[in-house]
């Protein structure tokens, strides 16, 4: 199998050359000494906890029997992309989710896709984030995901070159940008130097584009729209970036319990009386967020908070119902979606997948279940898969079973070579795999800050890079381009200098 690195040409690492884009960082860390580097990592674990930036890991216990929560490990050495590469993925990422709002429309309005032949009728009302609520509901310049997370990895293509592929759209509560923002705060305090070197695209204005998303999506009459982050609360596994973000922008962080409509408005508990709420930033899922429609025993949502969605007094973002363009069933449809509803050829590509609700489908899943990466279509978190290579028998044999009793349950793929970039492990500088999530904000226009998260499976080998299963995370570095900034570029072809412990 072909493998791709992100910063050499080869592996293993020992005397490779570098790609050019990484060449100024290479010489750079050459005359970094170990111990150096092992005091900053301490540095750097040492300030994240002491700031809270930790992950809690639903299932798991301590010794005490309490649930854990643990700090996800930062590498210090970051994910570079060239400017031209961002150029590309950024216009794919704005046609995607353009299309996919499209999509979303057209689910709750006139099913123009169903009637056109292109996604069978079943694969949208039967699906379980399918919301009958939100039939002819309107919302703000049609936009349902006004923050999408778009999961994207890079693979070697025939001839070894590395290809983006997009493996996953995340359109409900996407989280990790919090870990984005304070990775890069993190490589700017601890190696100031290497922003004086090199032009690295910012990307700490994403709370200030949040916010301007955010208040372009209030009801239309709304001069001045009050924002609010609604949370599911402090034992939430993403409460840190809740309340990060409702920092970051100036606004309040509310619960279930703050809020409460009448008149069909919504209003958020003040010390200084009932205050007018116009747009909700929510991070808690669909089936919590109204007692009154959804779970009656829910308590992290605000009873009649669809009627006020309904009558437009109140913009919730992401709208409801957005789960129907994410589902993993629906995913191999989007490259049609895009030529359907914008008339345009995808710039990104999907993974090539086997939907195991196809007779002949499933037949050829079945029959590769050990060379596959099979995936249940409401699976998240790296959770309910199969990577087939690194099962045992009897770990395939009992997914074979699942997938017979439940075909339409389940979604397969090959199994990507991920491509690997340098990471900073206990024996040295080793490769390790990884994928990116960049944060697309649309409202009345699609916007992005340059990069996005780069997750990385540190368990050598390892392609599940979830927080949750012991993954981590790089600043990711979009570098400018040298015609804008007049650089000179730098020559190509140059040799690793960098010693490697482990390759």
């Amino acid at each position: 199998m072909h493998k791709f690195d992100e910063m050499y040409e080869r592996l293993p690492y020992a005397g490779a050359a570098i790609r050019q884009h990484y060449q100024r960082y290479d010489q750079w860390l050459a005359k970094q000494p170990q111990e150096v580097m092992n005091s900053r990592r301490e540095e750097a674990e040492m300030i994240f906890r002491r700031v809270g930036i930790t992950f809690a890991v639903y299932g798991a216990k301590d010794e005490d029997g309490s649930g854990t929560e643990r700090l996800i490990p930062f590498d210090l050495l970051p994910r570079i992309i060239p400017a031209h590469e961002w150029e590309s993925m950024q216009k794919g990422l704005a046609q995607r989710v353009n299309a996919l709002n499209r999509f979303i429309h057209d689910v709750y309005h006139d099913q123009e896709i169903v009637k056109a032949g292109i996604i069978p009728s079943e694969q949208i009302n039967n699906n379980a984030q399918f919301r009958p609520e939100m039939i002819g509901v309107n919302v703000p310049n049609d936009v349902y995901s006004n923050i999408s997370g778009i999961d994207i990895v890079r693979a070697p293509d025939a001839e070894g070159k590395g290809e983006y592929y997009v493996l996953e759209d995340n359109l409900r509560v996407p989280s990790g940008v919090s870990y984005m923002l304070e990775n890069r705060k993190m490589m700017m305090r601890l190696f100031p130097e290497l922003f004086a070197q090199n032009r690295v695209a910012p990307v700490a204005h994403y709370p200030d584009l949040l916010l301007e998303t955010l208040r372009a999506s209030a009801p239309p009459a709304t001069a001045e729209p009050t924002v609010v982050v609604l949370t599911p609360g402090m034992y939430n596994s993403a409460y840190f970036e809740h309340a990060f973000l409702a920092q970051q922008m100036g606004v309040e962080l509310v619960e279930g319990q703050d809020l409460f409509v009448k008149d069909d408005f919504v209003y958020m508990r003040t010390t200084r009386g009932p205050k007018r709420v116009d747009v909700i930033y929510r991070r808690v899922d669909d089936d919590f967020l109204d007692p009154e429609v959804f779970r009656p025993n829910s308590t992290l949502g605000c009873a009649g908070l669809m009627r006020a969605y309904k009558a437009g007094n109140v913009v919730i973002c992401n709208g409801v119902g957005t789960g129907v363009a994410d589902d993993k069933s629906i995913y191999p449809y989007v490259p049609k979606m895009i030529e359907f509803y914008l008339g345009e050829k995808p710039i990104l590509k999907n993974v090539p997948t086997w939907m195991c609700r196809n007779k002949d489908d499933l037949g050829y899943v079945l029959a590769n279940l050990k060379d596959l990466v099979v995936k249940e279509v409401h699976g998240a978190g790296g959770y309910g898969m199969l990577i087939g290579p690194a099962a045992t028998q009897a770990e395939i044999e009992e997914f074979r079973q699942a997938v017979i009793a439940k075909p339409d349950g389940y979604i397969a793929q090959p199994t990507l070579s991920l491509s690997t970039s340098p990471t900073f492990v206990e024996s040295g500088i080793a490769p390790r795999h990884i994928d990116l999530r960049p944060f697309v904000l649309s409202a009345k226009e699609v916007q992005m800050v340059p990069g996005g998260l780069t997750r990385v499976a540190l368990k050598e080998g390892s392609l599940v890079v979830n927080s949750s299963q012991g993954g981590g995370t790089k600043d990711t570095w979009i570098m400018e381009s040298d015609k804008r900034f007049g650089t000179q570029s730098q020559s190509q072809g140059g040799q690793s200098q960098t010693q490697t412990q482990a390759s």
